[in-house]
């Protein structure tokens, strides 16, 4: 596409030299005797480069060049002047004006000068375009490496608001079942946003590769737009969530692909933090069982202790274990060690914390339990195990009891330390007693000797 250019002069021969000779040269030609002519043409439409003369009947191409800069500050001026008036000239390139010309103008000067302020027009339209990619680009970085959800979501609606040059924007993912639910959003308060997910919800249903617009009735989030554009955020093509984009009119083509560029980024990051997550909740298992480590145990009680809600501790450890090792051999005793990890599932609720202490141990979090629910609990544990035959797949049907002891906050103690330590006292007692039976926490029991754990 050739360069656009606005010749004004008020000479008509100047006029028709000049533009012949540009128009030879592959360029895209209007002409105006006068200033108010010029104004005209540069309000109707956008030209690369005007051509003026200083002196114009009523007007100066010094007024010219000023009103010319404000519509269009991009614009490239020339400006063509007599041998008499440099002066006004020179105060035209200190106005914005990139050459000046002095008559009478040879066409190779013309062409010179036109060549000259264009390419200057297009190297820094290259660098804008250049910065503009190099700031998309670091904000897709930016994205990408984020690991943590809380700063991810907000960094991400704003980046794909700001590219898409939005009042307000919407993050939708999948809930474990299916749902579509609300993650974050920008320049939205949350009702604004939950009705947006509603208005958005079908688009959701088929949201593919591209972006789907959802059309906004009056009365609905029309302050914001009357249209929201979802742009899929997708993980090696499996859409993983939608962004809604709430705009005044069409999305035009760089922000939709600076959109998508963003939420592709997005797409990657959350597939990294579920990466993160899976292994953050590996270092917290137990490798044999499964069940919750120490580690996640210390997390839990902290975070209970930080509620402030009653909770209850059982600490349990098999009687006699060592004879099954003894017996069966320790791959059994380990199978062994698992079947029981599934029978305390079973006994327990899903928001409870079950723990493999070590060895034959065993630790559970009874959350919003005191200590008469928690002796319930146990006791439906302590028979579970007592009534259970383990091993029978392997045609050993071994029969085993367990031990426990029980200590509840703030009850009995108000430290971690304390009512671990309790509990394991009172399960100790427990052991040193009748065994399979279940002894509650107090201050007056004796602490478990060292290397005294077997019995």
């Amino acid at each position: 596409m050739s360069a656009s250019v606005l010749l004004v002069d008020d000479e008509r021969f100047a006029r028709t030299v000049y533009s012949d000779y540009l128009r030879a040269a592959g360029y895209d030609v209007e002409v105006a005797p006068d200033a108010e002519a010029a104004l005209a043409l540069l309000k109707q439409r956008r030209f690369d480069l005007l051509l003026t003369d200083v002196i114009l009947p009523g007007s100066s191409g010094l007024d010219l060049l000023g009103i010319a800069k404000d519509l269009d500050p991009n614009l490239e001026v020339v400006v063509i002047t007599a041998l008499d008036k440099v002066g006004p000239a020179v105060r035209a390139m200190k106005s914005g004006a990139s050459d000046y010309l002095v008559k009478p103008v040879a066409p190779e000067g013309l062409q010179l000068a036109v060549q000259r302020c264009l390419s200057t027009r297009a190297l820094l339209d290259e660098n804008k375009s250049l910065r503009a990619h190099l700031k998309l680009f670091e904000a897709g970085q930016r994205i990408a490496a984020t690991l943590d959800r809380d700063t991810l979501v907000p960094v991400a609606l704003s980046a794909v608001a700001g590219s898409c040059k939005s009042a307000g924007a919407a993050l939708f993912e999948r809930a474990v079942g299916g749902e579509w639910v609300l993650s974050g959003s920008h320049g939205i308060d949350y009702p604004a946003a939950v009705e947006l997910l509603r208005l958005c919800r079908p688009a959701l249903e088929t949201l593919g590769e591209t972006p789907v617009r959802v059309e906004i009735l009056p009365g609905e989030l029309t302050e914001l737009g009357p249209r929201a554009i979802v742009l899929p955020v997708t993980d090696e093509g499996r859409v993983v969530g939608g962004m809604a984009v709430l705009v005044a009119g069409e999305l035009d083509g760089p922000g939709a692909e600076a959109g998508a560029f963003l939420c592709r980024n997005l797409g990657l990051a959350l597939r990294n933090l579920g990466r993160l997550k899976q292994v953050e909740h590996l270092a917290y298992l137990d490798d044999l069982t499964h069940l919750y480590n120490t580690r996640y145990l210390d997390l839990a009680l902290l975070r209970e202790m930080e509620g402030g809600r009653p909770f209850t501790v059982l600490f349990m450890d098999l009687d006699r274990f060592k004879l099954v090792n003894d017996e069966h051999g320790h791959l059994a005793g380990s199978r062994l060690l698992v079947e029981v990890a599934r029978v305390l599932r079973s006994c327990v609720r899903d928001d409870d914390v079950l723990v493999r202490y070590g060895g034959d141990e065993y630790v559970m979090l009874l959350a919003g339990i005191d200590s008469g629910g928690g002796l319930k609990v146990a006791e439906r544990i302590r028979r579970a195990i007592e009534d259970h035959r383990f091993l029978s797949r392997e045609g050993s049907r071994v029969r085993i009891t367990c031990s426990i002891g029980l200590a509840s906050y703030p009850e009995h103690a108000q430290s971690k330390a304390e009512i671990l330590d309790l509990a394991d006292r009172a399960m100790y007692r427990g052991k040193r007693s009748s065994r399979n039976v279940v002894y509650m926490a107090s201050r007056d029991l004796p602490p478990v000797p060292a290397g005294d754990r077997e019995a």
